[in-house]
């Protein structure tokens, strides 16, 4: 449970940064992303999250 508070938190603190550092570039993909039709953003979560899990899978077994 501590690990998944703590993606959280960083998952947090990146977006933070990318809105302090860019934030008129932000604006504009949030403008782009509310114009972009459900099925391409279902397919864009779905691959987002699959690929998350690769990525935490290959950490965890790489790492330890």
């Amino acid at each position: 449970m501590s690990d998944l508070i703590a993606a959280l938190g960083l998952a947090l603190a990146v977006e933070g940064l990318l809105f302090a550092a860019f934030p008129d570039a932000v604006r504009r993909a949030m403008l782009e992303a509310a114009e972009t039709p459900s099925e391409r953003m279902r397919l864009i979560g779905l691959l987002s999250a699959a690929i998350g899990v690769v990525v935490v899978w290959a950490a965890r077994k790489l790492g330890a």
